[in-house]
């Protein structure tokens, strides 16, 4: 429930409190300073308050932007401030201060908010108007500013991401963002559209699961309408405000479980028809996982670096003036809207094995360009990092506790991380193709070492943002290796229902830490082995057991480690305590 209260006299023809009750607003009136205080006093505490200039005149949408939006404790537009319960407080200390000052007069709510001693959202208007004026003249010039621009325009233009892929732009929003003003209409959520996209992608990989031609074409249809779904659920969210903590989150994770699931069905339908691709379809996840870690990795290294500037950077923002290059550079990488795109119609038009053919190259040209791109700009900025980024490296190295150990009792290596961790992946990387039995786990003993030396500095380097992501190289190629190497049919899809899994865990540390609550606990993390003693145990269950054995061993592994991952992960999330995580950056 939300309460507003009008302070000051009402004018004659103002719909301002039509338009608060519109957004869900229950409406009091003041007349000065100590009347708010005493209105302000009386609202219940777990409510949203706002206080509004009875003056003001704007868009509706202004005043939604600036009133309703539950991610911020204050928000403010001119003549409109607002408190959730966790600004409350603030905002009685900033009234107080005002009615005492003011005696009798009228509140100035501008000034109101001047006074808080706390941080004030204030949303980008744009074209939208919110103004307080004095004089009549004032006041027909702003009503004159409103008619003039369409508020509900500004809203649908608005639910539309300002930075998106080539296909997204110009395929899907034109039209979802109205499929999005139709749900809105119907009172649906954000999450229930969520969840409608993951059931349709589900559904298209049943259908690519059956291995016939029509349903692959079928397949193709239901992942493009999976997709027009998750465009919608984020521009339902813009265009009505719906924004919330598991809404986040379940978009986060959603994106991840319905591509990797539809590899799986792809998987599963090639079998049908005699043939076997799992293994493309475990690189292909792999790739696509170690894609998305270089892209967290250097984010997190670089987002609070001081010193921050880079000649490639420069030249970057020099080609993002020439409007055809922006376009091209964004379908080089490959986004969600281009990859879900392109396997759609290779699943419709061609097989599995060519689709998983033309993906691999695909990612893998991405992965090379986004990945030199950035080493470049490592390399030439002159930047210094702060402990949070080194902090939030080791945290997506994903070390356990056998790494934690050798690097407390051995002596940090004077060389740099990275070169530390190249040297234990390579060791491992020479062990899995030796062709001798025991030779992996020897090799994944030397990882394991390697991986507690390279965190026992922290990771500061120009380069070291890289560490991360090659663990989670060596960790999914052991497993994708060994499986290959066992020669039994169940293995292979054993596998990636591993990888899919210990994957799971590290997108869920990576939202965490985006969110700012850091990474999993430390018990989960001990549960589960952390990178190295997974690695170490695929291998030596690898040279001690059967094919059919190793088999088995690599299921129940799955199966428990995605238990625990899932149980603590869907904790945490739907906890009250839980960080609200938007991704409107970079398409994924």
């Amino acid at each position: 429930m939300r309460t507003a209260i009008v302070t000051g006299q009402p004018v004659p023809g103002s719909s301002l409190e039509s338009d608060l009750r519109e957004l869900g607003f229950e409406v009091s009136t003041a007349a000065d300073g100590a009347d708010t205080a005493a209105l302000l006093a009386a609202v219940p505490a777990d409510r949203r308050v706002a206080v509004v200039d009875a003056r003001f005149v704007g868009h509706p949408h202004a005043l939604r932007l600036g009133l309703t939006d539950p991610r911020f404790p204050l928000a403010a537009i001119p003549g409109a401030v607002t408190a959730q319960p966790a600004g409350r407080q603030a905002l009685s200390r900033a009234l107080a201060r005002e009615a005492e000052a003011g005696g009798g007069t009228v509140l100035a709510v501008d000034g109101l908010v001047t006074a808080l001693d706390a941080d004030v959202h204030r949303p980008e208007l744009g074209s939208l108007v919110a103004a307080v004026p004095d004089d009549p003249q004032a006041r027909n010039e702003a009503r004159q500013a409103v008619a003039a621009v369409d508020d509900e325009a500004v809203r649908l233009k608005s639910a539309v991401k300002s930075r998106d892929g080539f296909f997204t732009t110009f395929f899907i929003s034109p039209y979802s963002r109205y499929v999005a003003r139709w749900c809105a209409r119907r009172g649906l959520t954000p999450n229930q559209v969520t969840t409608a996209s993951l059931l349709t992608a589900l559904i298209a990989a049943g259908c690519a699961a059956t291995g016939t031609r029509a349903g692959f074409v079928a397949a193709g249809v239901l992942l493009i309408a999976s997709f027009v779904l998750d465009c919608t659920d984020g521009q339902l969210a813009r265009y009505s405000l719906q924004y919330s903590t598991l809404g986040a989150w379940l978009d986060a994770t959603f994106d991840r479980a319905k591509e990797y699931a539809y590899y799986a069905g792809l998987a599963l339908g090639a079998a049908r028809g005699g043939d076997d691709v799992w293994a493309l379809a475990l690189g292909a996840m792999i790739l696509q996982t170690c894609r998305h870690v270089v892209d967290f990795s250097f984010n997190e290294a670089n987002h609070d670096a001081t010193a921050n500037t880079s000649p490639t950077a420069a030249l970057s923002d020099k080609l993002d003036s020439v409007g055809w290059t922006v376009w091209v550079r964004r379908m080089i990488v490959l986004p969600i809207g281009e990859r879900w795109a392109l396997i759609a119609v290779l699943t419709a038009v061609t097989t599995p094995r060519i689709t998983f053919y033309v993906l691999l190259v695909g990612c893998a040209l991405a992965a090379t360009y986004t990945t030199a791109g950035r080493v470049l700009r490592s390399l030439t900025r002159k930047a210094r990092r702060t402990d949070r980024a080194a902090g939030a490296l080791a945290d997506l190295a994903d070390n356990g506790p056998l790494a934690r150990l050798l690097s407390r009792a051995l002596p940090a290596p004077p060389g740099l991380p990275l070169l530390v961790a190249l040297a234990g992946v390579a060791v491992l990387t020479v062990s899995l193709f030796s062709g001798v039995t025991w030779a992996p786990v020897a090799g994944a003993a030397v990882y394991a070492l390697t991986s507690g030396l390279a965190l026992a500095r922290p990771l500061k380097g120009a380069l070291d943002w890289l560490v991360p992501p090659l663990f989670r190289a060596a960790e999914y190629g052991t497993v994708l290796v060994l499986a290959g190497k066992s020669g039994v049919n169940g293995t292979l899809p054993a596998a990636f229902g591993l990888v899919a899994a210990v994957a799971y865990h590290h997108y869920d540390t990576v939202y965490r830490i985006r969110g700012g609550a850091g990474a999993p606990p430390a018990w989960l993390v001990r549960a589960v082995g952390g990178q190295e003693g997974r690695t170490l145990l695929v291998t030596v269950v690898a040279a001690a057991l059967t094919g059919r054995q190793f088999e088995v061993a690599l299921t129940v592994l799955a199966v428990a480690v995605a238990g625990l991952v899932l149980v603590e992960s869907i904790r945490f999330w739907a906890s009250a305590g839980a960080p609200a995580v938007h991704d409107e950056g970079e398409p994924a």
